[in-house]
């Protein structure tokens, strides 16, 4: 790969991280977290307001899917071919940096595992909108699909968030050792919010009353 294909190959690896994945991920994180700020009625709102929007397989097609299929795959290519230092060097941004290749990896498995489970089961037909919760409850109430979401989201969220500070730097927002450095402040505190608003989303499934559709309202 020449310097010039892998400069921009990696600048738009970077941007699409950010844009749309990074929204996506905020997105679905604010979605699900409706599960246990509002329950399975807030959940089920949410979801069927997505759902509504106009063209909505196009705008996942081209805004979501084939974005984060770039992401991954490129990441996949730059995980696997980077030299990692942290046997010989154990600065913490080396460690960051071996854990961002690791939880991308993690990441990229998790997302298409959970995508197979959910909105490619609605495609098909097995789950519709309004029995996705009963749906989310089952993978939930499993001990050993909870333990794999936790870790997929943790994963999901720390990529995201190590990989903001990343962006910052190459994209030269982010200039100087303090700027970095009040950067990692900033974003582990995001990774710990969106962790814990991602785990209380999914024990939020947990609940009894995801486990059946008979009291919502479905004026949608």
């Amino acid at each position: 790969m020449s310097g010039a294909n892998s400069y921009f190959y990696r600048k738009l690896h970077s941007l699409l991280g950010v844009i749309p994945v990074g929204f996506f991920l905020i997105e679905h994180l604010l979605t699900n977290y409706a599960a246990f700020k509002e329950g399975h009625q807030g959940f089920i709102d949410q979801v069927l307001w997505i759902h509504s929007l106009p063209l909505v397989l196009a705008l996942e097609i081209f805004f979501i899917w084939l974005p984060l299929l770039y992401h991954g795959v490129y990441g996949l290519y730059v995980a696997f071919t980077a030299r990692h230092n942290t046997s010989n060097f154990g600065y913490f941004r080396n460690w960051m940096f071996r854990l961002q290749r690791i939880t991308g990896v993690v990441t990229f498995i998790f997302v298409f595992w959970h995508f197979f489970n959910t909105r490619f089961q609605i495609t098909l037909g097995n789950v519709s909108e309004t029995t996705l919760g009963p749906h989310m409850h089952g993978i939930a109430t499993n001990s050993l699909y909870f333990a794999l979401y936790v870790i997929g989201v943790i994963a999901a969220t720390f990529h995201f968030s190590n990989g903001m500070w990343s962006f910052l730097v190459a994209w030269g927002i982010t200039v100087g050792p303090r700027a970095q450095r009040v950067s990692t402040y900033v974003w582990m505190g995001v990774f710990v919010i969106m962790t814990v608003m991602f785990i209380l989303s999914l024990y939020a499934f947990t609940d009894p009353s995801f486990s059946n559709t008979s009291n919502l309202k479905l004026d949608h």
